[in-house]
C-alpha cells in the first residue's frame, strides 16, 4: 500500500509539474539570436541554462526572434517566465526579472564633496612643441586634416578622422606600443581595429600636437568588478572657455537642447536632473548603425558614468608599459561610491616594471579644472 501510495504522490507531482510547464507561454526560434526593443542581438537562446534570467529595467520588454515575438508588462515586484522552442526540439526556459535601471542606479550617485582638498596635484598638458608631438603632427598630416578653419572645427574635424580611420573593437588586444603613430600603423598592417581606450589615445595625442588641450577619461559603473566601461575624450575649447564631451569610438558629441555643446560633467548632471539632451544625429558605430539617444546616453552611458578617472599628465605614449615608467591617474567618485580608500594608492606592475598611482577625489571642481 506504501509503494503504490509513493507512486500516486510522484505521478501527482509530475502531473503538476507538466501542467504547469504547459502553462508557460511558447514563443519559436530557428536562430539563437533574440531581439529586444532597444537592442538587435539583444539576447541569445541557451536552453541549458534553466532559467535563464533576462533582467531589465523596462516597463514593457517584448522578444523578437526570426518567427516569433512576446510582450510582457513589466512589475517590479514580479517574475515572467516563458520558454523559447528552439528548432522544434530544444526548450530553453527564460525569465524576465525587474532591476533599476541605469539611470537610476546614476541618480544615486549625484552628491559630490566640493570641500574634498585631498591632495592632488594639478593637472598638465605635454606642450605640442615636444618632439614626439611634432613628429605626430607631421606623419599624420594632422594641419592639413584639422583644416584652417576655427578651432572647433579642427576638434571635429580630428574627431571625425579618427572615427573613419580605424574602426572599433572592443574585444581587440592592445598592441604593445601605444601612441598615435604605432596605433594607426598596426591597424593598417594588421587590417584591425582597437578598443575605446585606444581610439581615444590616438585622438588625444593628436589633439595635444595641435595644442588642443585634451584628456582621455575612463568612463566606468558604479561596480568595481566589471567587464565593460568606456572610454572617451574631454577637450577644451578656447572658443567656448568649456571642457566638451568627444567620442572617437560612435563620432558623438553632445548638446543641450538649444545647441550648445557640453562637457562630460554637463552630460551626467542632465541625465541626473532629466533635463533635455542632443545627441549629434550621425553618432555612429563603425559607419554600420546609427546611435541613438536613449541607448547611447540614457543607457550605455548612464550605466558608464558613475566613476570616471584620467591620467594626472595628458601626454604622448602614456600607457605604453616599460621598467621604471610611472603614470598616475585621478578617479572622481561620488560619496555614494563603494570604494572610497585608499585616496593614494602606488603599486609596481611586476610584469612589465611600470609603477602606477591612483588618486581618489570626491571633488569634481578639481577633476574638471580648467587647463592653465
Amino acid at each position: 500500500m506504501k509503494l503504490k501510495l509513493l507512486a500516486l504522490i510522484v505521478l501527482g507531482l509530475s502531473t503538476q509539474i507538466l501542467f504547469a510547464q504547459n502553462q508557460l507561454k511558447i514563443i519559436k526560434a530557428k536562430s539563437t539570436q533574440v531581439d529586444n526593443d532597444l537592442l538587435r542581438n539583444a539576447w541569445t537562446i541557451v536552453p541549458e541554462t534553466n532559467p535563464d534570467v533576462y533582467s531589465t529595467s523596462a516597463k514593457k520588454v517584448t522578444f523578437y526572434t526570426d518567427i516569433d515575438s512576446i510582450s510582457f508588462d513589466i512589475s517590479p515586484k514580479q517574475q515572467y517566465d516563458f520558454v523559447i522552442l528552439l528548432n522544434g526540439k530544444d526548450t530553453a526556459r527564460t525569465r524576465i526579472v525587474w532591476e533599476p535601471s541605469k539611470l537610476d542606479i546614476l541618480k544615486q550617485g549625484q552628491e559630490y564633496n566640493y570641500s574634498d582638498n585631498r591632495d592632488i596635484s594639478k593637472f598638465s598638458y605635454q606642450s605640442q612643441d615636444n618632439p614626439n608631438l611634432v613628429r605626430i603632427r607631421k606623419d599624420l598630416k594632422l594641419d592639413s586634416i584639422a583644416g584652417t578653419g576655427n578651432e572647433l572645427s579642427q576638434i571635429f574635424n580630428l574627431l571625425h578622422w579618427v572615427h573613419n580611420l580605424i574602426k572599433h573593437d572592443g574585444n581587440s588586444d592592445n598592441p604593445t606600443l601605444k601612441n598615435a603613430i604605432d596605433l594607426i600603423k598596426v591597424c593598417k598592417a594588421e587590417n584591425r581595429g582597437v578598443n575605446c581606450r585606444m581610439l581615444a589615445t590616438i585622438l588625444n595625442e593628436c589633439y595635444l600636437s595641435m595644442g588642443i588641450k585634451s584628456r582621455y577619461i575612463t568612463c566606468m559603473p558604479k561596480e568595481t568588478d566589471f567587464d565593460d566601461c568606456h572610454v572617451i575624450n574631454m577637450v577644451y575649447s578656447t572658443e567656448l572657455k568649456k571642457w566638451i564631451w568627444i567620442d572617437p569610438s560612435f563620432d558623438a558629441y553632445v548638446m543641450d537642447d538649444k545647441g550648445n555643446l557640453l562637457g562630460i560633467q554637463e552630460v551626467r548632471l542632465r541625465l541626473i536632473q532629466g533635463l533635455p539632451l542632443v545627441l549629434n544625429a550621425d553618432a555612429n558605430w563603425n559607419r554600420t548603425s546609427l546611435q541613438t539617444k536613449e541607448y547611447y546616453l540614457e543607457y550605455y552611458m548612464a550605466k558608464n558614468l558613475y566613476r570616471l578617472e584620467t591620467p594626472l599628465v595628458s601626454e604622448y605614449d602614456t600607457e605604453t608599459w616599460r621598467k621604471g615608467k610611472e603614470v598616475s591617474y585621478v578617479e572622481l567618485l561620488p560619496l555614494d561610491g563603494i570604494e572610497q580608500t585608499p585616496q593614494k594608492k602606488e603599486e609596481v606592475n611586476k610584469k612589465t616594471g611600470a609603477k602606477f598611482i591612483n588618486y581618489k577625489t570626491n571633488n569634481p571642481d578639481l577633476f574638471w579644472a580648467k587647463p592653465e
